[in-house]
C-alpha cells in the first residue's frame, strides 16, 4: 500500500496540476458563472467521477490501448471534440432574460453531473496522462500495483474535488449578480461557447 511521504507528496503534485488553467477547470469555471455554484459543483462531481474511469483503465491496462491504438484515440478525441462543440452551440444559443420567471427552466443537478462525466471520459489525455503519472508513485515492494493505483486515483479525485468546488463556488458567487444584467448574460454565454469552442479545437489538435 501507498506510504504517508508518497501520498502527501501525490495529493501536493495533485492539487498544484488541478489549480493549473486546463479544460476541467475552464469547463467547471464556465459553468458555474452561466448557471449557478450549485450548477458548478454538479459538473465537479460529474468530472471526479470520470476519473473513476480513467484510474481504473490504468489500473487494468486500458489505458495503454488508447497510447498503443492511434484509431482508439482518434474515436475518443473526436467524440470529446464534438460533445464541446455541442456545448459551445448550445451556450451561444442560450436565452438571455433578467426576470426570473422568464429564463428558460435550468438544467438537472443529475444533467449536469451527466455533463462532467462524458466532458471527463472523452478525453484521451486524461487516461493518458494517468498512465504516465499513476505509475510513478507505485512500487512492487509496497504490494498490489493495481490497488495503489486505485489509491492514486482517489487521491487525485480528492484534490480534483476541492479545487474544482473553490472554483464553482467562486465562480458561482458572482453568477446571481451577473445574472441581472441581459448584456453580461449575453456576453457570458459568448465566452463560453468561445471557451469549449477553444477546448475542442485544442482536443482536436493534441496528439498522444
Amino acid at each position: 500500500m501507498l506510504t504517508v511521504d508518497v501520498a502527501l507528496s501525490f495529493f501536493g503534485i495533485a492539487v498544484l496540476l488541478a489549480l493549473s488553467p486546463g479544460p476541467d477547470n475552464l469547463f467547471v469555471l464556465m459553468q458555474s458563472a452561466m448557471l449557478g455554484k450549485n450548477a458548478g459543483l454538479a459538473v465537479v462531481l460529474g468530472l471526479c467521477t470520470g476519473l473513476i474511469g480513467h484510474t481504473v483503465a490504468v489500473a487494468v491496462g486500458l489505458a495503454a490501448v488508447f497510447a498503443a491504438s492511434e484509431t482508439a484515440f482518434l474515436v475518443l478525441k473526436l467524440a470529446g471534440a464534438a460533445y464541446l462543440l455541442y456545448l459551445a452551440w448550445g451556450a451561444f444559443r442560450a436565452p438571455v432574460s433578467t426576470a426570473p420567471e422568464t429564463r428558460p427552466p435550468a438544467l438537472s443537478h443529475w444533467a449536469l453531473y451527466r455533463r462532467g462525466i462524458i466532458m471527463n471520459l472523452t478525453n484521451p489525455k486524461v487516461s493518458l496522462f494517468f498512465l504516465a503519472f499513476l505509475p510513478q508513485f507505485t512500487s512492487p515492494m509496497r504490494g498490489s500495483v493495481a490497488l495503489q493505483t486505485i489509491s492514486l486515483g482517489a487521491l487525485f479525485m480528492l484534490a480534483a474535488f476541492l479545487v474544482f468546488s473553490a472554483i464553482a463556488l467562486f465562480s458561482g458567487f458572482f453568477s446571481a449578480h451577473l445574472q441581472k444584467s441581459a448584456f453580461t448574460q449575453r456576453l457570458i454565454n459568448r465566452l463560453s461557447a468561445l471557451v469549449f469552442a477553444g477546448l475542442a479545437l485544442r482536443l482536436l489538435l493534441s496528439e498522444r
